[in-house]
Formats: structure tokens, sequence, C-alpha cells
């Protein structure tokens, strides 16, 4: 896919600041920023390392303020947004075009006759960024300066300096920056320049994203060093930044092996389609996926790997990881992912759950979660249907018998299996179980303690999974078996006559809850091996109502607008945001759900499919090349949230293979 943009929008900031770039390393770290150059976030750098993979997200270098000297004139490069809004330097109107080539960011600047082209990648497994510059075109030599603004400080945080002095120190080739003692040095090196040591605090980058989220929009980053090199046409400039003490100084190596990944991601994925075409914005979110899949190791499988939910600000999140599995893996061709997966997140099962997330400090995960676990059982269900992989199953299935006896008996948050009608129960209050998780201080925005609809459904697919799994293993079923009968005879319950769907949720402390939302799709598109848990008219039906009341062009709302508490609108301060996260937002990853949904009732593939093609434009407009993860309900369902989010990418190529 080509995602290339000229002056009309590079040289225009509101339009070039909204659109944002992201590279990735496989370890949890990246690096992003908008087209413009602009910081907007406190989560843009060039170099935000995972110190402890996939985790411990550090911010370590800014920005590099560039000065190009040619035929007597200056131009700087970059653009910077200070304290009450001054725009300066203004290095966007230089932009000649920015674009994504195999995924890495690639500007062409304009200076006079000279054309420089830079270009940021990340090393594959460690945290090193490269950013090249090229000298493409020019009549005589350019001089390049380069002025490196470091911090050290967790990704979420934001520095205001109190004479925080760090040691900088000159080494071959460039810069050794230690933010303080025990801290990771940072390394700054070039192939050619020459690096001079500086220690001169920048106060005040206001940051317009953090403004808009009502977070602390000021920040002050260091000038640690600047570089200088003059280079004739056809020349190059490779800038590093690292925690490596001996990283590749080759760039144009270190460009080729980016390059040749990619490639290969394209290639698998053919091989995987038996070389059947397939459209480039679809090549590109095959390219998107993989940014998710990260390492996590552990003692007896150094090579674990595990999903980070979103960028810029999520880590590995349970729930996500297994909603996404099916599609950035599975539906990609690279189940040998899926199955490092879920072998890897089976090491944290406790009491019948899997963690709902890791924290980005500490070594606890946390276990407030309903769905993480039953999701847990659909990712294997798919990677099985796709592998006939026995022996994974054999492996897990031990496991997978737990986890239904602790649901039975009981587990964390009152989860348990209800005697009286088979449906799972969930919930206390002060805890968010289900995937509508807001929660501010002690208000729970949508507590949906009782039992809601999506997670008996998936209640549902799990003990019909489990019951297929027993008999391929030659052990007996009827215990599984006999469990989804009971919850597949009464989830009748869930249909609300009065109304004409579901309720969204059973035997609440209120009683039954007849808001329409989105959970009810699952109870449709969740096929599983088991006879669908409503009869055909009740599935024309949902799917008609969420058609009409839900569904927006990237996804479905999260409650239906005629509802007194809907909100249109994503923003404002982190009260406001949590207050409309489940209330009316757009969620992108619910498309595929709904996609499914529609196809089990209708059967026709291409109507199904064209519910996706907004999702091309779409990778155009906010995180450049991927998918977000939440828009606004009311039009024009503006892009909101993180810029790159797994399920949203996740599910637009699962439902799109599914619909071929």
């Amino acid at each position: 896919m080509v995602i290339k943009f000229g002056r009309a929008i590079c040289g225009d900031l509101p339009s070039a600041t909204i659109r944002e770039w992201i590279v990735t390393n496989g370890i949890g770290g990246y690096a992003s920023g908008t087209i413009a150059g602009q910081l907007t976030r406190r989560y843009h750098g060039l170099l935000i390392a995972a110190l402890d993979p996939p985790l411990g997200r550090t911010l370590l270098l800014t920005q590099l303020n560039e000065l190009v000297t040619y035929a007597q004139k200056s131009y700087e490069l970059n653009t910077d947004r200070w304290a009450g809004g001054t725009i300066a330097p203004q290095g966007y109107r230089h932009i000649e075009s920015f674009e994504l080539v195999d995924h890495i960011p690639t500007w062409q600047f304009a200076c006079a006759d000279a054309l420089v082209v830079k270009q940021i990648w990340m090393e594959p497994g460690a945290n090193t960024t490269y950013i090249q510059y090229k000298f493409s075109r020019g009549t005589q030599p350019l001089q390049l300066q380069l002025q490196a603004l470091v911090n050290y400080r967790d990704y979420h945080g934001s520095t205001q300096n109190r004479d925080w002095c760090m040691a900088i120190e000159p080494i071959a080739s460039g810069l050794q920056i230690t933010a303080y003692q025990d801290a990771t040095p940072l390394y700054l090196i070039s192939d050619r320049a020459q690096a001079n040591p500086a220690h001169q605090w920048h106060y005040n980058f206001e940051l317009a994203q953090e403004q808009t989220r009502g977070l602390s929009d000021r920040e002050d980053h260091l000038h640690a060093g600047t570089f200088k090199v003059t280079l004739n046409p056809g020349e190059s400039l490779t800038f590093i930044a690292t925690t490596e003490q001996q990283p590749n100084l080759d760039g144009e190596s270190a460009l080729k092996l980016r390059q040749t990944q990619a490639q290969e991601l394209l290639t698998q994925w053919q091989m995987h389609r038996s070389g059947k075409p397939s459209p480039d914005w679809i090549d590109q979110l095959v390219l998107a996926a993989d940014q998710f899949i990260v390492d996590r190791p552990r003692p007896n499988a150094p090579k674990g790997k595990t999903i980070i939910a979103g960028y810029p600000w999520f880590s590995d999140w349970g729930r996500d990881t297994m909603i996404s599995l099916p599609g950035l893996t599975i539906a990609t061709g690279r189940p040998e992912i899926a199955r490092s997966i879920l072998q890897t997140f089976a090491q944290y099962v406790d009491r019948g759950m899997l963690p709902n997330r890791f924290p980005d400090a500490g070594e606890v995960p946390e276990y407030n979660t309903v769905d993480a676990t039953l999701w847990y059982f659909e990712a294997i269900r798919s990677y099985y249907e796709a592998t006939n992989d026995e022996e994974l199953i054999r492996e897990l299935f031990p496991m997978l018998a737990d986890i239904i006896a602790w649901h039975c008996q009981g587990t964390r948050y009152g989860i348990h299996l209800d005697a009286t009608d088979g449906l799972l129960y969930a919930g206390e209050p002060g805890v968010q179980l289900t995937w509508m998780d807001a929660k501010v201080d002690d208000w729970v925005v949508t507590p949906r303690i009782g039992k809601p609809i999506e997670v008996n459904a998936l209640w549902y697919n799990a003990l019909r999974i489990m019951a297929k799994f027993a008999q391929i293993l030659g052990r007996s079923h009827q215990e599984y078996s006999s469990l989804a009968d009971r919850a597949m005879a009464n989830f009748s319950r869930f249909w609300n006559p009065t109304t004409g769907y579901c309720y969204d949720l059973l035997d609440g402390p209120e009683g039954n809850d007849s808001a329409l939302r989105p959970n009810q799709i699952f109870a449709v598109s969740l096929t599983g091996d088991g006879a669908p848990l409503l009869t055909a008219a009740q599935r024309r039906t949902i799917v008609e109502t969420c058609g009409r009341l839900l569904l927006t062009s990237h996804g479905l709302r999260s409650l239906d607008p005629r509802h007194p508490s809907y909100q249109g609108h994503y923003g404002g301060n982190p009260l406001q945001r949590d207050g409309a996260y489940h209330q009316g937002t757009v969620w992108g990853w619910l498309l595929g759900p709904f996609v499914m949904a529609h196809l089990q009732v209708y059967g026709d593939r291409a109507k199904a499919r064209q519910f996706l093609a907004p999702m091309a434009d779409h990778l155009l407009a906010y995180g450049l090349g991927t998918a977000s993860e939440i828009f606004d309900g009311d039009a024009p369902m503006t892009a909101r949230g993180c810029i790159a989010q797994a399920w949203t990418v996740a599910e637009v190529l699962r439902a799109w293979v599914a619909t071929e």
C-alpha cells in the first residue's frame, strides 16, 4: 500500500501532526512521532527502550534538532511547539514528502535544489534506533548538524528538570549518556559525524495531545550533544541511539536487515495464501500485525512470545492477547508464534484464571478479568483448527480442565457457575471484570456484575471446545457436554421479547440490563463447535439491530445512541474520557465479530467483506499503516486512543480472511 503525502498534508501543520508513525523492535521498545516532527505526546521519542523486555519502557532519545546549511543558507528541519503555542522552528515547511516504505517512515526535505532523505527504523531484538540522512540531490556540499535531546523516564511520565545533571562522556564515534548511577547507559553514535558533548536543558515543550487528554502537557529535555558532518551529493550519515555497547555501524546493512524482514513477512503471507493476491492495504496490515508480537522470555523458554495490546501506551494484556492471537498469527500464516504465546500464558494461569495485565513495574500479574481466560479457549481452538497439533492439546488439557473446575467451584471476584441455570456469574463491587473495564479511582463505569452475555457465550464456547478436545485425546467428554447443554438450554433467558434483542446482563444487583450494547454479537459470531445459542430469527434480529444502531464505518458503538448515558465524543480529562470509553465510543475490534456474525446469518461473503472496506482509508489517517483503538460514536467518527491497537488489526485481518 502506498502511504505517501506531499506538501498538501506535510506542509499543513494540523494535518501533519494528527498523522503519526511508529516503528518497533520486537521486544517491546519503539520509536514514534508525527510526520511533522513535532512532539505532541509524552509517548513520542526516537528511542523508547524496553529495558525489561517486553516492559520497562523508558524514553531515552527524544528527538534530533536538525540544521542543514546549504549554499550559504540554513534550514531547520525539526518542528517544536512551546508553552503558549509558539511553533519554532517550523521545519515541516521544508518537507517535500512523507512515505511509509516497508513500514519505514521516510521523509524528503527540500532545501533549495538539495534533497535530503531521512529514514527511521529499529533493529529487531535490540533497543537500537537508526536515523539515516541521505544527501540524494544537490550541486555542492551540505553541512548537517544534529542536536540530540535526551531523557530518562518511564514512558508514562514527564520531566520537569530540577538541576538534573547527567554524565556525558565522549566515546569512539559518539557519546555515552548515563542519567544517574545504575541507569542503563545510552550510546549516541554516528558512522562519520564529529560528536561534541553538551549539557543544556530545553524547557517547556508543549504536548498538544496531552493537553487535549487533560494531562500534564509540559516537558523538558536535555541537549546532550551535537553531531556535525559535511556531506557531498550521494553521501549519507547514519545516526544510532542504542543501549548496546557495540551496535552495527553499517547503516546500509542495518537498513537491509529491516527491509528483508518486512519482505519475508509478506512472502510468508503469500505462501500461506498459496500465491493468491491480496489488496495492498491488507498486506500493509500484515506488516502492522508483526509490530505487536514481542518477546516475553521465561526461564524454560527464552524465546517465549506475547502480544502488546496497543501502542504507544499499553503492555501485554491477557484479554487482548487472546482476542488478537487468531488474527495476528493464524490468519497471517504464523502458527508457530501462536503456539509460543499459548504456552507462555499457560505458565501464568492461577486459580483457573489468565492474567489480565502484566504491570509495567513489578512482577505480580493482575488477574482482574473474567473473559481473558475464556478467550484463551477460543485462541487454542483457532490454533488447533489450523494445525491439528494434538501434542499441544495434550500438553494444555490438564490446565484447561483445571480452569473449568475452578469456574465451576468459584474463583476470584465472585466468578462462579450458577447451579440453578448453568450460566456463569461474575463480579463484585469495586472491580471491572469484562472488556468494558473503565475505572476512575473507585468509580467502575460499567461494572456489569451478574451474568454478562458475551461471558456466557464464551463459557458455552469453552465447554464445547473442551468436549471436543477430550474426544480427540480419548478422554470422557460427558462432563463438558453436560455443562454446555445446560448453558445452552438456559441461554434463551438473555432474549428480551420486549426490545427484540438480548439483555446485556442477567441477574445483576438491579436485575436484568436491557441496554443495547454490542456484546450480544458474540452470541452469533462465536460458532465454536456447538449448536447455536439462539434461534435463526433471533440471530438475524441481533445482526440487524446492531447494524442499524451500533455499526459505524470503523466498528461498533459500545452503547445505543438512544440511551440516556450515551456519549458520542471521546475526549477531555481522564474522568471524562473513561466515562465515555464504553458509553458510546466506537471500538474497531468489534468490526470483526460483526462481520463474522453477518456472514453466519446471511452467508454472503462479498457483502460481509464490504463492511471492512473503510479500514483501508483509515490506514492513511491516524496511526499510519495500522489501525487505531477507538473512534468517536458521532460522525465523523474521529479516531482516538492508541494509534495502533492489536485487536483492531487482528480482527480486520481475521474477518477479511474468513470472507474470502
